[in-house]
């Protein structure tokens, strides 16, 4: 019998070619060890190219999971296990590796032609260079095409199975539960059923070559994650699934259907493909010709009486601006989804950034306030989309909601909730005249206000004495007419920015458990390097205190009262100081900001030495 040893948490990244499956094959693990039940974190990283040059450095994608018997937060600083097919991706991800960390070379893959590609003089497996690490050399290629031999197919179909195997030898070593993959196996190949047995059989010669072979003497568990997760039933989530199904609840939970006006564009596609699939929840999903005929006809649903939703990215909302700023115009609910990458323009399509946030607040002509939701990891997104509808509904606005490809494209366990813990967002539409006029008359105005939101009443399209004008052009208060009054226009300008700022948000919720000098603020998905990068510090004895905002338009009441109770304030975003710079203008505290802009989520490590820094320094 093998030695088994007990683990409490493990970072494992396997990393290959564009070609190699790796997100497949980091997405099966993934599923698999959620149904086992640990807690888990994931960071699927690929190039932007549709096929980058095989075996070069910028062809290399890799999937990161973290998975642990605990409470975690982030995919992991460092990885104890790589996983690398060919020599591009142990070139591209040796370095993030700690001392002592086990990896697996696929070494078929280390020819001569392949090495010099990548700017390898000779063999990093036998130079030495690899001392620091546990090595293990698996030709993985020929160990597939052997386990395939007897299925009739060429060497080049059945070495695209070698991520199957590898797969299956990881699973063996971390004890991964295997019924959950060989149904995916049967079901993704169901018209091709002797692909789907070849697969099969190069997965199960993985777990037994990880059974049988001299070179892995050790295999390791990791409880599940019993005591971390509330009472329930979780599953698996990406940030674009949980949106998704958060905008399905919010649609149902307001009794109005769901309308998607978009354009493809990376990392938002995915919210389009997957309402694509819910027609039976009364979604209608229209893949428009180009970003602004999306969010225009997104537009057109919402005056119709649907709950309207345009996706998109960084570059997509800068041309969707105008007719943003025609929602404003219009007071109709609307929310845009910006999944935010690498900018400018079109920037780092498949990299992560937070730098959309001053665009969110100010990228539109005019005066123009427009809410803003951002929501703080996978999980959450689900949470976050039902609160922008809540804004958008209740006060007749269009919403921002803030995520990132971090958010995105990562994963987390999932609680599911029940039916009965979901917001009603019932919606009253206008039925009839609302205004008298000084002769009696009972007559319709557009733009007549509740007294407490400042919301204006939402008619339906075709309802008889309803009959109503819209368009960009500046209204009269309450008829709705066109009007060029200077004093009219002043009114209305102030009046929008009024019902944005009377928005209700929740109070900022502050986590300081030893009344400490020095909070960190964050918002969006930074929360998870941060409250990792705290949980260390506090483990060490440091008292700091955290917040992280949901709401950045308009604030937390309490916001200005917060930073003022603390000598230091730092706040680490993906951009250059965006909220930093906002957080000075409008509360007039030096807070410090802590940035990057590299394309990758913060690292827990890096974030508590500059936090600690903060601390001590002056």
């Amino acid at each position: 019998m093998k030695e088994t040893r007990r683990l409490e948490r493990v970072v494992i990244r396997f990393a290959g070619d564009s070609g190699d499956g790796m997100q497949l094959t980091g997405d099966r693990f993934t599923s698999e060890t959620a149904s086992f039940g640990n807690d888990l974190s994931t960071l699927p990283n690929f190039p932007a190219e549709i096929r980058a040059p095989a075996g070069t450095l910028p062809g290399v994608s890799s999937f990161q999971l973290h998975f642990a018997d605990h409470d975690i937060l982030t995919p992991g600083d460092a990885p104890d296990v790589l996983v690398a097919m060919n020599p591009a991706a142990l070139k591209a991800n040796v370095g993030d590796l700690p001392q002592g960390a086990e990896v697996i070379v696929n070494t078929d893959e280390f020819t001569k032609r392949a090495l010099q590609k990548v700017g390898y003089a000779g063999s990093p497996l036998d130079d030495g260079s690899l001392s620091g690490y546990r090595l293990h050399p698996v030709p993985l290629t020929t160990l597939t095409v052997e386990a395939l031999k007897d299925f009739d197919l060429s060497r080049k179909d059945a070495e695209r199975s070698k991520n199957m195997f590898a797969l299956g030898l990881l699973s063996w070593m971390y004890h991964r539960p295997t019924e959950g993959t060989e149904s995916f196996l049967r079901t993704k190949f169901a018209k091709k059923p002797r692909i789907a047995e070849a697969n099969l059989a190069a997965f199960r010669a993985g777990w037994n070559f990880g059974e049988t072979t001299e070179d892995f003497a050790v295999s390791y568990e990791v409880a599940p994650a019993t005591s971390a997760f509330p009472t329930g039933t979780y599953r698996n989530i990406s940030g674009n699934l949980a949106l998704s199904y958060g905008l399905i609840a919010a649609s149902r939970q307001a009794d109005l259907p769901l309308y998607l006006g978009s354009y493809p564009i990376t990392p938002a596609s995915d919210i389009l493909h997957e309402l694509s699939k819910h027609k039976n929840f009364g979604v209608r999903t229209f893949q428009a010709e180009d970003e602004i005929a999306g969010i225009g006809a997104a537009l057109g649903a919402s005056f119709g009486g649907s709950l309207a939703v345009t996706t998109t990215s960084g570059p997509g909302v800068a041309l969707k601006s105008e007719t943003i700023g025609l929602a404003v115009s219009l007071e109709l609910p609307l929310l845009i989804v910006d999944i935010q990458r690498g900018g400018p323009s079109t920037g780092l399509p498949t990299k992560t950034e937070q730098a959309d946030l001053l665009q969110a607040m100010f990228g539109r002509n005019g005066e123009a306030p427009v809410p803003i939701v951002a929501p703080k990891t996978p999980a959450d997104c689900f949470d976050a989309a039902l609160d922008a509808a809540r804004i958008a509904l209740t006060y007749r606005t269009p919403v921002m909601l803030l995520s990132d490809g971090y958010l995105a494209n990562g994963s987390e366990p999932w609680r599911v909730p029940e039916v009965d813990e979901l917001p009603n967002l019932t919606v009253q539409f206008a039925q009839g005249p609302n205004h008298t006029l000084a002769d009696g008359t009972e007559v319709y105005w557009p733009y007549k206000r509740d007294p407490e939101t400042l919301a204006r009443p939402w008619a339906i399209p075709g309802t008889p004495g309803l009959e109503h004008r819209i368009g960009g052009i500046e209204k009269q208060d309450g008829t709705g007419n066109i009007s060029y009054d200077p004093a009219n226009h002043e009114f209305m300008v102030r009046t929008r920015q009024a019902k944005i700022d009377g928005i209700t948000v929740p109070d900022l919720e502050v986590d300081d458990p030893d009344g400490a000098r020095v909070l960190v603020l964050g918002w969006g998905s930074t929360y998870g390097p941060i409250t990792a990068a705290v949980r260390r510090l506090r483990a060490a004895g440091e008292p700091i205190a955290q917040a992280h905002l949901r709401h950045l338009n308009p604030f937390p009441k309490n916001l200005g009262e917060v930073l003022k109770r603390y000598d230091k304030v730092v706040v680490p975003e993906m951009n250059l100081g965006q909220l930093s710079l906002l957080l000075r203008a409008r509360h007039l505290v030096d807070v410090r900001p802590v940035t990057q802009v590299n394309g990758m989520p913060f690292k827990a490590e890096h974030l508590a030495g500059v936090l600690e820094e903060a601390l001590h320094g002056h």
